[in-house]
């Protein structure tokens, strides 16, 4: 078996030339294959990322909202339990509870504040509730009292008295 190479590998070198190297290339990936593929993986990276952030915040806004139902309840509980609306959310043992973006819940009792400019407002600077507001900020981590402020728009907020959940933009 060892002669039979020897054999072959003799023609192989005849036919080219008695100077030519035998081929020793090493099976592997061009330089074009590596580019290709890095421009491939890219392209997907590209396309995924932002799917994943949208996915993140569709997330963290559904859970806003269910957070400003379970705390309505709690409140709602409280007026049934005393008659009254909670002065804020350390009444009811909820504080400390931030919304998904790490920001604290915004509360104000409307029934007893001073103030009846610091309640939240609609396009038609009408407020939006007539017991209590509670709202998220939402992403940007930033509010305005008017709904039509730019910093407002993203907020999550309870209106009609809890009959709407959602965002500030689309009330």
């Amino acid at each position: 078996m060892d002669h039979s190479f020897t054999m072959l590998n003799r023609r192989y070198q005849s036919r080219q030339g008695k100077h030519s190297p035998v081929n020793t290339a090493q099976p592997g990936f061009s330089v074009l294959e590596i580019l290709i593929v890095i421009a491939i993986l890219a392209i997907l990276i590209s396309i995924a990322i932002p799917a994943y952030e949208n996915y993140q915040d569709k997330k963290n806004n559904t859970q806003a909202k269910s957070d400003i139902l379970e705390l309505q309840v709690s409140i709602d509980r409280f007026y049934i339990e005393n008659n009254r609306f909670p002065d804020n959310l350390q009444e009811i043992n909820q504080q400390s509870r931030k919304d998904p973006w790490g920001n604290f819940y915004y509360y104000t009792n409307i029934t007893t504040a001073t103030n009846k400019g610091s309640v939240r407002k609609d396009k038609n600077l009408t407020p939006v509730n007539s017991d209590y507001d509670l709202y998220s900020a939402g992403k940007d981590r930033s509010t305005s009292l008017p709904f039509t402020a730019q910093a407002s728009l993203d907020d999550i907020v309870r209106c009609n008295n809890g009959s709407y959940i959602g965002f500030a933009r689309d009330y």
